[in-house]
Formats: structure tokens, sequence, C-alpha cells
């Protein structure tokens, strides 16, 4: 693609820069041409796709990317999703490929998600697979996703994914004063053993080591970001005791507080 200032479908130019600018390759290339994507279905844009896999670990389908995929031949026989809105036809368009109606997929070096949302999600899924389920779940309650966890929904009220992420972004909003375990549960209409288990089944983990960690890291983006005191520091971080704190820090991250503080 040669690059240059194209305009979203809201208006907005963006500049960009041609496909061979990014010839070196890397870990990820993203795919998104979003309501253009039939203009982009040619041949010249499957031959750059076809390029670019031998060049990237993965390629990332995004919102309509799966077509442009399937299109350059990247998707036969493999699973695959697409925006809900355009599902029929893809499905009718591209029977080589096994299109299911997933939020997101991730299969050998190819991922495809169907929007917005779902984008959220599949980050997050790759973040778990290259990092770790608690680090996953921190960027989750970073970002305030399943902040809430509807009651009301038999759906999401049973499911270990909402329960997990809907526990942890309590436990975001709940630093200076850490809720107990058995409070917590109480607060997501739960019990202390089924939350537990949720935690085991999704993070290999339990919802303590969980809240000490999320503490823990936001003492450190408060040691190396502001000019507070460590004792305050622990305070806002629900440490009573500032070398309990010093302790806890040291175990985690292998250093003391003061070794994250900035200088300059």
């Amino acid at each position: 693609m040669p690059g240059g200032k194209v305009t979203s479908s809201s208006g907005l130019p963006v500049e960009t820069r041609p496909m061979t600018a990014a010839a070196g390759g890397g870990d990820y290339l993203f795919i998104m041409p979003s309501y253009g994507y039939g203009e982009l279905s040619n041949p010249k844009m499957s031959q750059s796709l076809r390029a670019a896999r031998r060049r990237y670990a993965t390629l990332v389908g995004m919102d309509t990317g799966a077509w442009l995929l399937a299109k350059a031949g990247l998707l036969d026989g493999r699973r695959a999703t697409i925006h809900w809105d355009e599902y029929t036809p893809f499905l009718e368009a591209f029977p080589e490929v096994n299109a299911v109606e997933d939020r997101f997929v991730i299969e050998d070096g190819l991922a495809t998600c169907g929007g917005a949302s779902t984008t959220f999600e599949l980050m997050l899924e790759l973040i778990r697979r290259e990092h770790s389920p608690t680090f996953a779940l921190e960027i989750a309650a970073l970002f305030m996703h399943g902040d809430k966890l509807d009651m009301y929904d038999p759906l999401q009220r049973w499911s270990a994914d909402a329960l997990v992420r809907s526990a942890t972004a309590l436990m975001r909003r709940n630093l200076e004063q850490p809720l107990s375990i058995p409070e917590l549960a109480r607060q997501l209409r739960s019990d202390q053993r089924t939350l537990e288990k949720r935690f085991q089944e999704k993070v290999k983990s339990t919802p303590l080591s969980i809240y000490r960690g999320i503490r823990l890291r936001e003492a450190r983006r408060q040691v190396e970001l502001t000019t507070l005191s460590i004792a305050e520091i622990a305070e806002r971080c629900g440490y009573r005791n500032t070398s309990a704190m010093i302790r806890a820090f040291r175990q985690e991250f292998g250093h003391p507080p003061g070794s994250y503080r900035r200088t300059s």
C-alpha cells in the first residue's frame, strides 16, 4: 500500500506509511479495513498480506479484517470470525473458511475478532498468553473492563470470566481500605468458596494473592510517578505498617521501593 493521507469513515484524516516501511516484520500486524473492505479486497492487497504472513508472527484481522485475510487465502481450512453484521456474507463468500460466531479466534499465527469490544477482549487474551493471566486481569481492571457484574443476567452472573473480572475491578476500587475476601464475595453476591474456585479456574491463583499483587503494583506505580513518601504510598495501598509493605514489595519485585524512584 502506498501510504499517505487517508480519510476514515468519520471524515478524520490519518497519515499513514507504506507497507514497505514495515518490511522488516514483527510480532503482530493488525488489519482493520472497517467499512472499506470491499474496495480493498483486491489482488494487490492479497499479495501484500501473503507477503506479510511470512514476515509477521501473527496477523490479526479486526472488525472486517478477516475478509481481507480470507480473500488472500490465509484462512482456508481455519476457524475465523468477523463483525457479526458481515457474518452471513462472509460465510457465503468463503465456504473454505470455518466461520464461527465467536467473539474472537486465535489459531496458529492468525487471529480474528468482530469489533471494538471484541478487539479489547482479544488483546487481553494475547496479553494473558504472552505474559500471565494475572497481568491480563490487571490491564482489564485498569480499563474498567467488566467493572459491573449484572446480577440479573444469569449468563453473566455465573460466568467465571465475569465474576473474576468484576472481583478484580472491585479490588482496584478498594486499595486504601482492602476488603476481606468474604466481604468481596458478599458484594458480588457470591460466596468465598465459589469466588476462590473461579479464580483458580481462570488465573490459577487465589483472590487474596491477586489482591496483594494489585496493591503492590499500584504502590510501584506511585513510587515511579509521584513524590509521595514511601509511608504515604504504603497507607494508600492498604498497608498500615510501612515495613510490611517494603517487605512485600521486595518479595514481589525483587527490589525495595526506593530502587524504583526516579531521581530526575
